[in-house]
């Protein structure tokens, strides 16, 4: 029986060696080499608790009296969102395609991969701070930040789909000669739309969130609303920054739910 070993006792599935002991000993020993050079003291701790507790109390009650300037943040948020995630898409579609390699040359699937791991590389912040110097503070530079991170996630996702199907339908469909187009609307997206839109709307969620990130650097939307609070001291307002970001996070993800739902 698989588990027992010769005499009838359950065999431990986690056996233990010189290389893993030695292993977990490096990784314990870097720990506590890493927390001594950074300075993390329980005493640190403390006073961090303690400075918790006196912002946690000049924030609430939330001010919500500036209402329109914190729904044209949102609003801002949003429309970056929603037009980052669409045409994000759309582009992922196509370089997802390409980037599979069971269907393009690799001389195709490789510099497009190459271009997709280039767009995962760096945090949407970072992206936002090159577009900010580009094309100047606003919308603009979110929407751009927003595209790449969406590239970065939904073609690298998309191409690993799209080779792990299988290939018996593309192969009848290519034998009726059938166009490339026709093999991929009918024998490929079959396969994989239904992971495509989950993608997708994990990718919407995600912009949702990014969008009131990159602000903080002055790629528009809420994040710069919020900075701009921190910068003055308006904690009651931040806080009510801050509760319209999270309702805005749920009311995506319940956007999202309904969408995986349906497909």
């Amino acid at each position: 029986m698989a588990g027992l070993t010769a005499d009838g006792k359950v065999e431990n599935p986690f056996k233990a060696s010189w290389a893993t002991r030695v292993g977990f000993a490096a990784v314990i020993v870097y720990l506590f080499y890493s927390v001594s050079t950074l300075g993390l003291t329980f005493d640190r701790l403390m006073i961090g608790l303690v400075e918790s507790e006196r912002l946690l109390a000049r924030m609430f009650p939330p001010d919500f009296s500036r209402t329109n300037l914190l729904l044209g943040g949102l609003a801002e948020s949003l429309q970056i969102a929603i037009i980052s995630s669409f045409f994000g898409i759309v582009i992922s579609l196509f370089l997802g395609l390409l980037a599979a390699r069971n269907m393009m040359p690799s001389i195709i699937s490789t510099p497009v991969r190459g271009f997709i791991a280039l767009c995962r590389s760096f945090h949407p912040v970072i992206i936002a701070i090159l577009f900010v110097k580009a094309v100047g503070f606003g919308a603009l530079a979110g929407i751009l930040t927003l595209i790449f991170a969406s590239i970065g996630f939904i073609a690298k996702l998309f191409a690993e789909a799209i080779e792990e199907i299988s290939f018996k339908p593309v192969e009848a469909i290519r034998a009726t000669g059938a166009s490339f187009v026709s093999v991929i609307l009918y024998a490929v997206m079959p396969q994989v739309f239904t992971r495509f839109i989950g993608f997708a709307s994990y990718q919407l969620d995600s912009n949702l969130r990014n969008s009131t990130m990159v602000g903080i650097v002055g790629a528009g939307g809420l994040g710069g609303t919020l900075f701009s609070a921190f910068q003055r001291f308006d904690y009651d307002f931040v806080a009510a920054i801050l509760i319209t970001i999270i309702a805005l996070i749920l009311v995506g993800e319940f956007l999202s739910n309904v969408v995986r739902r349906i497909f």
